[in-house]
Order: structure tokens, then C-alpha cells, then sequence
């Protein structure tokens, strides 16, 4: 017997109303359109009580996942965050004055900039990854370990589309 939930009911009435609007990857779309949302609620408070936006998360974590001494050119940063230039040129302003990360001269060109995050930025990203891998630790919590393997399974599988 399975179990109706929120998503059910949503493509129940998609499929009275709209019948034509449904595909067979609707419901899929629809579910994992809900499991980013309930990681983006786990993820929210953590980042507010370390005083930082989701953004500022994003630039320090690639920062820090890039290995010492945890710097990249911007277009480098921009390219991995899926940001604008300008849009990462903002954040790191912010996180510039907060002492966070640092322009600096760029050694292999003379010309450009890298940014790099200070000592402080550093223990900021460490800190930020280890609260909010636990808030999503505590999301999944409950769930058997062969259900976890399953779904992360499928969800490499549909990693694959090629992107756009």
C-alpha cells in the first residue's frame, strides 16, 4: 500500500487540472524540487548563526575545497560557483571587509588578482561545512543505510544529463 504525500497531491491536481502540463519526469522534478528545499531549511539557520549568506558560504567553501594556500583566480571562483563575475566581485567585496578573504597579486600574472581566504575565513569555511554537513546529517537521520545508498545511486545516474 503507498502512502499519499504533499507531491501526490500536487501532481493529483496538476493531473485534473492540466493533464497535458505532466510528464512521466514530473514527479521526479516535483521531489527533488521539495528534498533542495528541505536542505536549503537545514542549511538556512546554520548560516545565520555564522553570520554568513548562502553566497558567502558558497565562495568560502570552494575557497577552502581548493586546497592550500585556498585561493583562485576570480574567473576561476565564478566559473565553479556558477556566478557572475559581478556576482562573485560583490560577495567578495563583502567577505574582503570582514576580513575573511584577501585580493592578492596574482604570481603566474603580473596583471591579475587571486582571492584568498585569510586564517579567519579559513576556520570560518571549516566551521560552516562541519555545521551544515551535520544539519544535513540530521535531515537524513532515520533513514536505513541501504535506502541512502539507493537513492545517492540514482541521483549519480542522473548526474549524467548533459549540461547546458
Amino acid at each position: 500500500m503507498t502512502t499519499s504525500d504533499r507531491v501526490d497531491g500536487i501532481l493529483a491536481a496538476w493531473q485534473q487540472e492540466l493533464p497535458d502540463a505532466l510528464h512521466p519526469t514530473s514527479e521526479l522534478t516535483k521531489r527533488l524540487m521539495v528534498l533542495a528545499d528541505a536542505l536549503d531549511q537545514a542549511t538556512r539557520p546554520v548560516l545565520r548563526e555564522l553570520g554568513l549568506t548562502a553566497a558567502e558560504y558558497d565562495v568560502i567553501v570552494a575557497l577552502r575545497r581548493s586546497g592550500a594556500p585556498y585561493r583562485q583566480k576570480p574567473s576561476d571562483l565564478s566559473r565553479s560557483l556558477l556566478l557572475s563575475s559581478g556576482g562573485t566581485s560583490n560577495v567578495v567585496n563583502q567577505l574582503v571587509r570582514r576580513g575573511f578573504v584577501a585580493r592578492e597579486p596574482d604570481p603566474d600574472d603580473g596583471r591579475g588578482t587571486q582571492i584568498r581566504l585569510t586564517a579567519e575565513g579559513v576556520a570560518l569555511a571549516e566551521e560552516a561545512v562541519i555545521a551544515s554537513a551535520a544539519a544535513h546529517h540530521k535531515l537524513w537521520d532515520g533513514l536505513p543505510g541501504d535506502t541512502v545508498q539507493r537513492a545517492t545511486a540514482a541521483l549519480r545516474a542522473l548526474s549524467g544529463l548533459p549540461e547546458t
